[in-house]
């Protein structure tokens, strides 16, 4: 709510000692929403939720004072999108400008509903988890569990563990080695390359990591390794959603 925003903002301006937060985007929906593969939608009619119009005018409020130069969303719906967009347009309050969603090979349902919008509306993706925490950079591979990795350092998060996403990820592996690339390079190169993709969230624990990461920009997929992915991705389609 209102409150909330206007406290949130204040004490991110303090924690970051700036005036100005550059994208200050909503993290989640207040309302119940589907998320994580979860299906059956069951909609609550006397469900308790801030008004995406009173969310969207305290942003507004916010932006007027200088505070916030743009706004966008996160884990947000196609439904949850287009009714912040048209909001914004009918009462002139700020559009968001990015939506920040889960995107990797193990998880393209973002190209179902929301990828047009991305594009149409000129809201771009702020991809996360491009590499499924990691599973598709093959440190996985065969059971594999090393002590550094996220897998082992954060257990409770097994979004991405099941069978299905070993052997999907099994076989994206081994098609970038098949093409003489580096897993995660490959799985990274996919994300950027797309449309409506704006910004690619990396993750490194490690400088190596970063400077691959990074280089992963310059990397322009064939038409082979393209043909190659969406031949794994008809067989696996979307394990971790």
């Amino acid at each position: 709510n209102r409150r909330h925003i206007v406290e949130a903002v204040d004490a991110s301006l303090k924690r970051l000692q700036t005036d100005w937060i550059d994208l200050y985007q909503l993290h989640w929906p207040e309302r119940s929403t589907n998320f994580f593969g979860q299906l059956g939608y069951q909609h609550k009619a006397d469900e308790d939720f801030t008004p995406l119009e009173e969310t969207l005018e305290a942003l507004d409020e916010q932006v007027r004072a200088g505070k916030i130069r743009h706004i966008g969303l996160s884990n947000e719906t196609p439904w949850g999108t287009m009714k912040f967009l048209a909001l914004a347009e009918a009462r002139g309050w700020p559009r968001a400008v990015s939506i920040q969603n889960p995107y990797n090979l193990l998880n393209r349902s973002f190209e179902v509903g929301l990828a047009e919008i991305a594009i149409r509306e000129q809201c771009g993706l702020l991809a996360y988890s491009p590499l499924a925490f990691g599973f598709l950079s093959g440190k996985y591979e065969g059971g594999a569990r090393p002590a550094k990795g996220r897998l082992s350092l954060y257990s409770r998060f097994t979004r991405y563990f099941n069978p299905q996403s070993e052997a999907a990820c099994s076989r994206y592996v081994a098609l970038a080695r098949e093409h003489g690339l580096d897993p995660a390079q490959m799985a990274l190169a996919f994300v950027t390359q797309q449309p409506f993709v704006t910004s690619n969230i990396i993750g490194a624990t490690t400088l190596e990591q970063l400077d691959s990461n990074i280089a992963s920009a310059d990397l322009k997929l064939s038409k082979e390794v393209l043909a190659g992915i969406e031949a794994i991705h008809k067989d696996h389609p979307n394990p971790a959603p």
